[in-house]
């Protein structure tokens, strides 16, 4: 069995080969972005962190491992453990890459839902 590929970027950031199937993260549309502008091949909102959770965090990096471990538990409500599955089946059939709009991708939900997806540890 092959390792799972999953990559994080951001949305503004071009396509490439290695890419496989594009997936935004996000709950909103990013403000300032033509929907026409950029490729994507789905938009996985339900699995964006809570309103509540994500004004907490700021995008604080002092803040990104309570971040991660919250966001990882909201991963396991229904609804979100429901489309992280899809997901997961998604990233099973080759690369993807979860796109963001966060000016850090390495601090994003993207960041460790990419974790989840390949069972690695956050840093």
């Amino acid at each position: 069995m092959q390792p799972t590929v999953v990559r994080v970027a951001r949305l503004a950031d071009p396509a490439g080969p290695a890419d496989g199937v594009r997936v935004l993260v996000e709950r909103l549309w990013p403000r300032g972005t033509a929907r026409g502008a950029v490729v994507l091949d789905g938009w996985y909102r339900g699995l964006a962190p809570s309103d509540e959770l994500r004004t907490w965090y700021g995008h604080d990096p002092e803040r990104f491992a309570e971040f991660a471990e919250r966001y990882r538990a909201e991963l396991r409500e229904p609804d979100r453990a429901a489309a992280l599955e899809r997901l997961r089946a998604l990233a099973g059939d080759g690369p993807v890459t979860l796109l963001t709009a966060s000016g850090s991708p390495s601090i994003s939900q993207a960041a460790v839902l990419a974790a989840v997806l390949t069972g690695a540890e956050m840093q």
